[in-house]
């Protein structure tokens, strides 16, 4: 999943990102609105976790621009203000979910879930191919019954190929899905990375390389 979090205030900003990478997410963040619908421009996003109070383009004119565009991206909105009032404001710019300050950490996680969920299908809550298993909630792997200790870029390389049930992913989509804006799209981290994770999964080899391609788990 790949989100969007614009949010003026830069040290909340950075904990909420850094907080969500650790979950396996890939984060951009924008500290306003302009470079929030810069981003949203280039990027595909699952959630933008959206601070209503944004300078320079409002977070209400993000809002409503993304409704405009027809973006499936969805939009947890943030603000100062928790009102039922303020609240009604929001979701009626086309919010999706809208969660007051201060908030739970844990919450603000399970609403970008949740509204994740609503952007692509639901993920089983284990993804199993070839002999391995993922279990995303614990965020756990094993290999016919062996437990494999990832990185969390190896985790959602993973989760990716297995998404993709047998289907060829390309590197481009990896770098998209589980790497944030600041990735160099001509780096060889997506190989590094797979040369990792094939041998931490071991013998024999379950990730084939379809050259000039991409990967699959077939």
């Amino acid at each position: 999943m790949r989100v969007l979090v614009a949010e003026d205030e830069r040290m909340l900003a950075d904990s909420i990102a850094e907080g969500l990478r650790g979950e396996a997410l890939a984060v951009d963040v924008a500290y306003d609105g302009e470079a929030a619908m810069e981003r949203l421009r280039v990027h595909e996003y699952d959630v933008l976790v959206l601070d209503r109070d944004l300078p320079g383009v409002h977070g209400d004119e993000v809002c409503r621009a993304v409704v405009a565009d027809g973006a499936l991206v969805r939009v947890l909105m943030l603000t100062a203000a928790g009102d039922v009032r303020s609240r009604v404001e929001g979701l009626s710019l086309g919010a999706d979910d809208y969660l007051p300050k201060p908030f739970a950490f844990e919450e603000l996680v399970a609403r970008v879930h949740a509204l994740g969920r609503r952007t692509r299908p639901a993920d089983p809550p284990m993804l199993e191919r070839a002999g391995i298993r993922l279990d995303r909630a614990h965020r756990q792997v094993f290999r016919d019954g062996r437990y494999v200790p990832l990185s969390r870029k190896e985790f959602g390389v993973l989760a990716e190929l297995l998404r993709a049930d047998g289907v060829v992913v390309s590197a481009e989509t990896l770098l998209e899905k589980v790497w944030d804006e600041h990735i160099d799209p001509f780096t060889n981290t997506v190989r590094t990375t797979m040369m990792k994770l094939r041998r931490k999964i071991g013998d024999p080899p379950v990730i084939e390389t379809v050259t000039g391609v991409g990967y699959r788990i077939p």
